[in-house]
């Protein structure tokens, strides 16, 4: 693949989200999954884009595992993972059936809902009826979750807001949220590999590109695991909701 100078420079900020968005801030996942979707549109569309980006993640998840991996909570990660296993079969099938656009337009959605959800929630909170804990939370939330997480990461690697959403709605301590979406996204994306080998998304050429931005991958997951020990809970929590918004609308108003 050739790419101009500035498509270098979009990447390589683009690789530096990814690893600051899996040890800093989960919502940052919005700006690398558009900037990836924007440089790919010439060379294969998002197809080419969600093979080429889900190595990297990898490598994010990996140093995300290392940094908060004291901090599981593996009641959630039980719950979760069986639901997102049955997902990633769902977009698996979907990858071949509908479009770039409409797959877009339909995490978009899924996004935008959740997040309306969440914060309806919240209000209702604030009114005096408190929220559900973990223990009391129907089993079909998770279940939901999971398999839209699923989905949503196997079509569009677009499964970070998803999470963010339901750990916020479980009220995890920041710790807490990344150990479990750490183990989770390891996991899931280390499963996606044969799929995605299979669909050819990854290939030699798109490993080697892996290989180029690797290093912009690992500055930005040290550089993330430094700022989120300087982010308050209250903005930890401000900030994954306004970038999971983004990320709905430009899914949504993707043309």
């Amino acid at each position: 693949m050739h790419f101009e100078p500035w498509q270098w420079a979009l990447l390589i900020l683009g690789s530096l989200c990814v690893g600051l968005s899996k040890t800093g801030v989960p919502g940052l996942s919005v700006l690398f999954v558009a900037a990836f979707a924007n440089i790919f549109s010439a060379h294969g569309g998002a197809r080419a884009a969600t093979g080429v980006v889900l190595p990297m993640l990898i490598i994010g998840d990996l140093f995300a595992v290392g940094s908060y991996r004291k901090h599981l909570v593996w009641s959630h990660l039980w719950r979760l993972f069986p639901w997102a296993l049955l997902g990633v079969l769902f977009g698996w099938f979907a990858l071949g059936k509908i479009n770039d656009l409409w797959s877009a337009r339909l995490i978009g959605l899924i996004l935008l809902g959740m997040l309306g959800f969440h914060l309806w929630r919240k209000k209702s909170a604030v009114s005096g009826h408190q929220p559900e804990s973990f223990d009391q939370a129907p089993g079909w939330r998770a279940a939901l979750t999971g398999t839209l997480a699923g989905f949503c990461t196997m079509v569009a690697n677009a499964a970070g807001p998803v999470m963010s959403i339901y750990l916020l709605a479980m009220r995890l301590p920041k710790l807490e949220f990344m150990g479990t979406g750490a183990i989770f996204f390891l996991l899931l994306n280390w499963l996606k590999v044969p799929f995605m080998v299979n669909l050819g998304m990854i290939n030699p050429t798109s490993f080697q590109l892996n290989l180029w931005l690797a290093p912009a991958v690992v500055l930005g997951a040290l550089t993330g695991r430094w700022l989120a020990g300087r982010l308050s809970q209250r903005w930890f929590e401000t900030i994954i909701l306004i970038l999971t918004a983004l990320a709905a609308g430009n899914l949504i108003c993707k043309t």
